[in-house]
């Protein structure tokens, strides 16, 4: 593995996800493996699982782990080809990108879409930019688009629970939120469900939040939230705003918000969020503190998720 930034970086995820697993049982077994290895983790946005996680799997390994929150403790860093930089940014990623590249053996990035301009955020040049310019392999902490590292421990998760159903049911459900959320999350989740094909998979959504095809090919799409919900097994709750029309909250309809009663069109559905979440807004009480939940769960998973994809490409430096 050279790159982690979607599910195509994968050769196969079942066995990415039976060595994160195999790492959850014996944390420090390849603890020499990233012996004299160093890992820079920028933060051009706020950060508390994915930051930690990562710092944790890292350590697990051997690496040396260096935080850098770029938008508080460094230049502002412009990304245009041929930029003339008279305005607020103060150093190129052509400049910034290369010494990264110096300084660590594995640079991981997370970046966040601005919801102004679809296709900006969908080119995804702020991570395409180290990966061009840095010269070492490049590992996503979420990116305009996609969150692989959830999704992977969302998927981790899934595979560790579901010992006893042959094909889950799963159905990712938009929910409720106070403010315009990108698609990253709910993107990411439906690429890795689609690509790992052992699921029946449903999106539900109001109207008008169609996420795009290039990551939903392959899944039941339907407006109707009981419809979907019926005999689930998985329910993977999460807000994202408008795509078509990009970046807007059409609705914030309390009905789509998961409780117990809708529970109960389920199979005794787990319910997972990739946290943070709104309590009483996407999901409520009943739910989060209740037997169903999943999400402490999924979230403690997401170290051996990030161990495992970091095992990956030290392997491969290691060559």
């Amino acid at each position: 593995m050279k790159n982690f930034i979607s599910v195509h970086d994968v050769q196969d995820i079942d066995s990415l996800v039976k060595k994160a697993l195999s790492y959850k049982a014996d944390p420090f077994k390849d603890k020499a493996l990233g012996t004299n290895k160093r890992i820079g983790l920028l933060f051009l946005n706020p950060s508390m699982r994915t930051r930690l996680s990562t710092q944790i799997a890292a350590q697990n390994l051997g690496m040396e782990a260096i935080v850098f929150n770029v938008g508080q403790e460094g230049w502002a860093l412009e990304f245009e080809e041929e930029a003339i930089m008279s305005g607020s940014t103060v150093e190129h990623v052509k400049d910034a990108a290369p010494i990264m590249g110096k300084y660590f053996d594995i640079l991981a990035i997370r970046t966040f879409p601005s919801l102004k301009n679809r296709d900006d955020d969908y080119s995804e040049l702020f991570i395409q930019q180290f990966i061009k310019y840095a010269g070492i392999p490049v590992v996503s902490l979420e990116s305009a688009t996609l969150h692989p590292l959830q999704s992977l421990t969302d998927i981790l998760t899934i595979t560790e629970t579901a010992t006893a159903i042959k094909r889950p049911k799963i159905v990712l459900t938009w929910a409720p939120h106070v403010k315009p959320l990108p698609q990253c999350v709910a993107n990411s989740f439906s690429q890795w469900v689609n690509a790992w094909g052992k699921a029946d998979f449903v999106i539900t959504h109001p109207e008008d939040y169609e996420l795009s095809e290039q990551f939903t090919k392959g899944a039941t799409i339907t407006h109707n939230q009981d419809e979907a919900l019926k005999d689930a097994d998985y329910v993977y709750v999460k807000n994202w705003s408008t795509f078509n029309d990009y970046g807007k909250i059409y609705t914030n309809d309390p009905e789509w918000m998961l409780t117990n009663e809708k529970l109960q069109l389920t199979n005794n559905a787990r319910v997972m969020h990739c946290l943070p979440v709104r309590r009483n807004v996407e999901l409520s009480d009943e739910i989060l503190d209740g037997p169903n939940s999943l999400v402490t769960h999924e979230a403690s998973n997401r170290v051996w998720a990030a161990q495992a994809v970091l095992s990956e490409i030290l392997s491969s430096l290691n060559k």
